[in-house]
């Protein structure tokens, strides 16, 4: 059975929102987690789009759904032990996608919306999109539509990341980060003159330090892909 095809069979609806900030007893828990597992429960039951919080008990629910393994055997053959590692991150991907999915039922959570895309956009692409789409509704900064233009760039699509980003950026208002990854995105789809646009358009934004900051990083990138077409 493909890996998220199996998602939507394990998991058809969020966790009611109150469980966000509860631990779930199991033997499978390391000794010394718990406090810190509690901790950053807490913290995402107060802000479910606390990025440093999130991915923090991702990797300890990655961890646990790992588990216990035995040692290495060396006399195991190579295509073996590449599907014992296969496994061991599909363990891994199904805990948090839980865990994405349990934060995802508050009503402000983006970012949960983001890891779920992530996690699914190799293999369901459209669904991806849409979680983006309502991960961008769900906040009026920009960051989530930040975060979502670098899972597409991260997933080799930055057509896709043009087409999103374009028709949601407001640049007056957005995180400036939403226009860098606009203009990395049409450079490694091919479209100089559209980077040129977008990074006209990060001036718009009324936190002129951080413009500054990226404008440098931004021209160098775009000087660097014109000496390379021009090579």
């Amino acid at each position: 059975m493909a890996l998220f095809p199996k998602f939507r069979k394990i998991f058809q609806r969020p966790d009611p929102v109150s469980r966000v900030g509860a631990r779930r007893p199991t033997s499978a828990t390391p000794a010394g987690d718990e406090a810190r597992e509690d901790t950053l429960r807490a913290r995402l039951a107060e802000d479910p789009n606390d990025v440093e919080a999130f991915r923090a008990l991702a990797d300890l629910v990655r961890r646990r759904a790992d588990g216990p393994h035995p040692a290495e055997d060396p006399l195991t053959p190579a295509d073996d032990a590449e599907t014992a590692e296969q496994e061991r991150a599909r363990r891994g991907d199904l805990a948090v996608w839980s865990l994405a999915e349990e934060l995802a039922g508050h009503p402000r959570a983006w970012y949960p919306l983001v890891e779920l895309a992530r996690l699914s956009v190799g293999e369901d692409h459209e669904q991806a999109v849409r979680r983006l789409v309502n991960a961008h509704e769900r906040d009026p900064e920009g960051h989530a539509l930040a975060h979502g233009l670098g899972v597409l760039r991260d997933a080799g699509r930055p057509a896709e990341a043009l087409s999103l980003g374009t028709g949601h950026w407001r640049a007056r208002e957005h995180d400036p980060e939403v226009g860098r990854h606009l203009v990395l995105s049409a450079l490694e789809a091919g479209r100089p003159d559209e980077a040129e646009r977008h990074l006209s358009a990060i001036d718009l934004h009324p936190d002129q330090k951080k413009v500054a900051e990226l404008r440098g990083e931004l021209r160098a990138a775009l000087d660097a892909a014109a000496d390379h077409t021009q090579a």
